[in-house]
């Protein structure tokens, strides 16, 4: 059984794609399966997987607007994932697929014709700093969503509107979506404001945390240059480590659903 995860927060600069390129990695290196979906027009975890978004004449645009074949667009990376890659014309992709009937669905769509030819462990969808058409198309396709939380700053009124848009997601178009909890990034531990806010977090949200929380280093700037994750370029870094001890409280979580029968098939 495949478990699809949205990773959102509409709110920039919040270690999103890192997450998601880091936990896939780290979920491959675990012998999962693993597929990343570049939903970002600005095409970072793309680009940060080794990849010139410039130099691909296909991409996910074209699984979500024309109807072509997805396998046709998955790439191998170095890392040991998958990609569905995103390019800038993905940006149209909202506009062209406002008006068309089942739109919440596409990606979904896309992934079970997927499913037909390739069976992966984990599903992991990139979504955009936004609350469009594209994350809650992602947010219908996803069993579970995953909020990474700048441990800096919290955006209160962010994760509020996030949430009400997974309220509405589960109301209309997937009703077992599950929101796994928040992912806490860009931590600093030697500030009193980092340490007070991850104290904070559940009871601010009501939502699990999941732990450890990720740390702020230099090194993850420095990974995308090399087009690998964090788990290549510097392995035994605090950073790496942390993302690691996420797969593996990720891949327990995913196992409690799968005993239960609720992952998808």
């Amino acid at each position: 059984m495949t478990t699809t995860l949205a990773v959102a927060n509409q709110k920039g600069g919040v270690a999103k794609t890192t997450s998601v390129a880091s936990i896939g990695a780290a979920l491959a290196e675990l012998g999962q399966k693993v597929l990343l979906v570049d939903l970002d027009p600005q095409a970072c975890l793309t680009f940060s997987l080794g990849i010139d978004p410039e130099d691909l004449e296909l991409s996910i645009h074209h699984v979500l607007t024309k109807g072509l074949d997805p396998a046709e667009v998955v790439l191998a990376t170095d890392d040991g994932v998958d990609l569905l890659p995103a390019t800038i014309e993905l940006a149209r992709a909202e506009a062209d697929l406002l008006t068309r009937t089942g739109r919440e669905h596409v990606l979904k769509g896309a992934l079970e014709d997927l499913a037909e030819t390739t069976t992966y462990d984990w599903v992991l969808l990139d979504c955009p700093p936004s609350l469009g058409v594209l994350t809650v198309a992602a947010l219908t396709a996803a069993d579970g969503v995953l909020v990474p939380l700048q441990c800096e700053t919290l955006s209160h009124r962010g994760v509020g509107q996030l949430l009400d848009t997974v309220h509405d997601v589960r109301r209309f178009t997937n009703r077992g979506l599950e929101v796994w909890g928040v992912l806490p990034t860009l931590y600093d531990g030697r500030t009193n404001h980092a340490r007070t806010v991850l104290e904070t977090i559940s009871e601010t949200y009501d939502l699990e945390v999941i732990e450890p929380p990720i740390p702020k280093t230099i090194k993850f700037a420095e990974a995308p240059a090399a087009g690998r994750s964090i788990l290549s370029t510097s392995r035994s870094s605090k950073g790496a480590k942390a993302y690691r001890d996420v797969a593996e409280t990720l891949m327990k979580r995913a196992g409690r659903r799968r005993t239960t029968g609720k992952g998808r098939r």
